[in-house]
């Protein structure tokens, strides 16, 4: 008996997927970005002064991808209500600051020297640009970051994240292949200073 009201209040407190609610919100977003899209389109066509502001403003701004999806996400949601639940159901177990034995200069960034086989994890949140291998830095994981910075992460193995998925601040990246990666990290085409970084995560 006791068991029978347990699993009826489970069931209650559920919250059941409703498709109806689903095709609704996803029909307002896709009309909002069409309406947006056709309204700059038409300013564009019959405006052409704010076609110089719109270059200028390009050229001028480094327009972090990073960015827009965390504002994206944060008045739209995500785009399958799936990825949701399937968030609101997983726990965190892994939410990491970076930890080393010791930082030497290379090349255009840093190789810290970390346990074997370190996990990883990531710096600042943003979005995986690219993952690959680059000469003298091992397979790489490039994450362009919602401070506008993008980070490489060298000599990287398991990796546990896939290109343009956005990951958040403290999330397991991958392993370290042997005892040591490298870190590189760049903005606007010149590279910071490690150190001056760190202060800021």
């Amino acid at each position: 008996m006791e068991y029978k009201s347990i699993e009826k209040f489970l069931s209650k407190n559920k919250e059941k997927f409703s498709f109806k609610k689903f095709l609704v919100k996803l029909s307002i977003k896709v009309l909002v970005c069409i309406v947006i899209f056709l309204t700059g389109l038409i300013v564009l066509k019959y405006d052409k002064s704010h076609n110089k502001v719109i270059y200028n403003f390009m050229e001028s701004h480094n327009i972090s991808m990073a960015s827009i999806n965390k504002l994206y996400h944060k008045y739209l949601g995500n785009i399958l209500p799936f990825e949701n639940v399937a968030k609101e159901n997983i726990t965190k177990v892994f939410n990491e600051e970076i930890s080393y034995k010791d930082a030497s200069i290379y090349k255009d960034g840093v190789k810290l020297t970390v346990a074997d086989n370190y996990l990883t994890p990531v710096l600042e949140s943003g979005v995986v640009v690219f993952i690959g291998d680059k000469e003298e830095y091992g397979k790489v994981v490039m994450i362009e970051q919602i401070d506008g910075v993008t980070s490489w992460y060298g000599n990287i193995d398991n990796i546990s994240v896939d290109l343009y998925d956005y990951v958040s601040k403290g999330e397991f990246l991958g392993e370290a292949k042997g005892d040591y990666i490298y870190l590189v990290f760049e903005k606007k085409g010149s590279y910071l200073n490690y150190k001056e970084y760190f202060k800021k995560v």
